[in-house]
């Protein structure tokens, strides 16, 4: 079975390679082991060297990595750069936090319990498979890798078919910043190949973001095989505006929210929801402002969206948003696939939708906005909880009352006031519902593939 490297703006096959059989995984599954059962031993300052190096790489060969990226997966140039340089800085944010993160942990005065030290210590669970998206071809590996690597676990990737080139990049670049050869791989390998991994007794746990398949495949083997898991899926996350505020500002960053990544984000805001007093402000500067990106050759530094990354991708928004315009959606911007190669598809904004419309519950994965009318805040949190995800959020108000309800009420595994949902390595990411369970970043992420081993000490 080949994996090809297709580029979205073109259709054309840049790159072809071959899966591997099972001599091969094997080979990989070995080495991985062989090496855990040496690098647990070795010093977070050793680790912390070698991801710093890897961090100082990937500044080096920003440019060259991006391109990669956009040829790929057809994000914009301008993007890839920005999200390679945010793996450097998740890279150097654990090489310099994971001692603390995972420094010996008091559990109770030692006397209440007959000890003399009673204490946790987080300890690596081994080899960690992660199955990964092509959205975020880089940052999203690394948000795990990083973490794992220096808690002391080895990683296998299984990245998605369509980004070999990317995944191949990322096993030499760990080997190049000096860890140890096995502590980081690389599978090419299809989807069919992924249980045999999981299943291996030398696999400890596994991570997947992606779709929700492709989450409830790898939790239901893993379940059977008593694996620990982290999900990441789905979302549709919602975007609140009150009438307290800025709205100027709100339907600005709108405009960002949804077409981030060329649309493709699992937290990019899908569901626009506003207060009636504001509505028609915020409709008009947030239709325009879409309607004004240009959409193009990602590697024109002057394109704003380039195209989706699939033809399977843009059918599927094109088919939502058929279904949406046969029960009586309005079309406010876009719409219309445009002829010619590639899979480009136009910032679209549609209105007037109904429940029965696919698109009021399910995720739309591209620059398509949905635009609801709520007559005060009661209805547009139920409305923003409609859905089954529940991974970010957005409200913008300027009443502390209505933030407090806001925090307390939006059914999401994070909500940010008056600002848009993006991840940082210093905050917990996950979500809630059918988002899936499980943090990464910040220091929950790190101990979530750790073993807290509880130490009693007479």
């Amino acid at each position: 079975m080949a994996i090809r490297s297709v580029n979205p703006a073109t259709g054309a096959v840049v790159a072809a390679f071959d899966a591997l059989g099972d001599t091969e995984i094997e080979e990989r599954l070995a080495r991985a082991s062989a090496t855990f059962a040496t690098y647990r031993r070795t010093t977070f300052a050793e680790r912390a060297g070698w991801l710093r190096r890897a961090a100082d790489l990937i500044d080096a060969e920003r440019h060259e990595i991006a391109v990669i990226m956009t040829t790929e997966m057809g994000k914009t140039l301008r993007s890839a750069e920005a999200e390679a340089a945010k793996c450097a800085k998740g890279m150097r944010f654990y090489a310099e936090h994971a001692p603390a993160f995972l420094a010996d942990e008091p559990l109770a005065d030692p006397g209440t319990v007959g000890a003399s030290r009673a204490f946790g210590r987080y300890l690596p669970l081994g080899v960690v498979l992660a199955v990964m998206p092509w959205n975020f071809p880089l940052w999203q590996v690394v948000r795990f890798a990083a973490p794992a690597l220096m808690a002391g676990n080895v990683g296998l990737l299984k990245h998605a078919s369509n980004v070999p080139q990317c995944a191949l990049y990322l096993e030499d670049l760990f080997l190049r910043a000096g860890f140890p050869a096995g502590c980081f791989q690389t599978l090419l390998i299809g989807a069919g190949q992924v249980e045999g991994v999981l299943r291996d007794p030398r696999v400890a746990a596994a991570t997947v973001t992606g779709s929700e398949p492709a989450g409830q495949a790898v939790a239901s083997v893993c379940g059977q095989e008593i694996k620990k898991t982290v999900l990441e899926l789905g979302g549709s996350d919602a975007y609140v505006v009150m009438p307290s505020a800025d709205v100027e500002r709100a339907a600005e960053v709108a405009v960002t929210a949804r077409c981030q990544n060329n649309g493709q984000s699992c937290i990019a805001a899908k569901r626009f929801i506003v207060h009636d007093a504001v509505y028609d402000r915020f409709a008009e500067l947030f239709v325009a402002g879409m309607a004004a990106l240009r959409v193009g050759d990602p590697l024109d530094p002057g394109t704003d969206v380039g195209p989706l990354a699939t033809e399977g991708g843009r059918q599927d928004i094109e088919e939502l948003l058929a279904d949406a315009v046969k029960q009586g959606a309005s079309v406010l911007c876009g719409g219309a696939t445009p002829d010619g190669p590639g899979w480009f598809f136009p910032p679209t904004v549609i209105g007037d939708i109904t429940t029965q419309m696919r698109l009021h519950t399910e995720e739309a994965f591209g620059p398509l906005a949905t635009l609801y009318r709520v007559p005060d805040i009661d209805a547009a949190i139920s409305l923003a909880n409609v859905t089954s995800f529940g991974l970010g959020s957005n409200a913008w108000t300027a009443d502390p009352a209505e933030q407090e309800r806001f925090i307390n009420e939006l059914e999401a595994g994070a909500v940010f006031l008056n600002g848009m949902v993006t991840s940082h390595p210093e905050l917990p990411f996950g979500g809630i519902r059918r988002s899936g369970y499980g943090r990464e970043l910040s220091a929950v992420g790190i101990r979530e593939f750790c073993n807290l081993k509880t130490v009693w000490a007479g």
